[in-house]
């Protein structure tokens, strides 16, 4: 057997070995994960309000039924929180036995409890939240962080260790200490980012340091879909206690400052 052949040989094998993925869901972060996996695997795509799936490169993915997508040896949910009990009910005859689930929301304990529920007992369940977005992941996913919350089987320690090679920091944690994190993390994050980009545009001359970063983050989370500004204040179960507290610390302020409107003020000279 020449060199040629043999590399091809061991190419077929390694696609061969490959798992087969599903992704459901083809929206801005399903977009992202099919970028991420086109190259080297077997993808196939399922969602109803799209004809056809192109990445930005040109490049056609295969799009399908629920039913064949269910077949694939990984399924990823990239649904919005919301619908991921009727994506579960739909999906849950078709997954053959051994299949990992996988979700990718920004909420995990309700999201958790509906996969739990009403997929069936033969498959493995694995939640992850990907700390990043199409935004601050537009040049790659390496150097990036993501949540592991393993539910149910072993399968999820090869998948970590896929996501390290890919140059990921993985973080294993539970649904309730990812939820509780969030509700600081993003929920406060989303929220000042709506509140500021309602007011208008923000200054770009006259700026400094501390308001450009401010202005950055913003910028990545102001084309958010509303089903994620939704999911990370409503449905996560600690958000609105850490609102609450952020609205409580504003309102002492602006008292305060209302109070006390000399502070401040440079006391004239004698």
């Amino acid at each position: 057997m020449g060199l040629k052949q043999t590399f091809e040989r061991a190419h077929s094998v390694e696609q061969a070995q490959q798992p087969s993925v599903g992704l459901v869901g083809f929206g801005g972060f399903g977009r992202l994960i099919a970028r991420e996996l086109a190259q080297g695997n077997k993808l196939t795509i399922c969602d109803p309000l799209y004809s056809r799936a192109v990445l930005p490169d040109g490049q056609r993915l295969t799009l399908q039924g629920l039913a064949e997508v269910a077949q694939s040896d990984i399924v990823i949910l990239a649904v919005p929180v919301s619908a991921m009990a009727h994506v579960c009910r739909v999906l849950a005859p078709h997954l053959r036995p051994g299949t990992l689930v996988v979700d990718v929301g920004s909420v995990k304990v309700a999201p958790m409890q509906d996969m739990q529920r009403l997929l069936p007992a033969h498959v493995e369940i694995l939640g992850t939240h990907p700390l990043f977005g199409p935004q601050s992941a537009r040049s790659g996913i390496a150097g990036h962080k993501i949540a592991l919350c393993p539910v149910r089987g072993s399968k999820w320690r090869r998948v970590a260790a896929v996501l390290r090679r890919r140059g990921l920091q993985v973080l294993v944690t539970s649904a309730q200490d990812h939820d509780r994190e969030l509700a600081v993390v993003q929920g406060l994050t989303h929220m000042i980012g709506k509140v500021l980009s309602d007011l208008g545009p923000m200054p770009e001359r006259l700026t400094t340091a501390s308001f450009d970063l401010l202005r950055e983050a913003v910028r990545m989370v102001q084309d958010d879909p509303p089903t994620v500004l939704h999911a990370i204040e409503v449905a996560n179960p600690y958000a609105a206690e850490v609102r609450n507290a952020f609205f409580e610390r504003a309102e002492e302020l602006k008292a305060q400052f209302e109070a006390h409107p000399e502070v401040g003020q440079t006391v004239p000279a004698s």
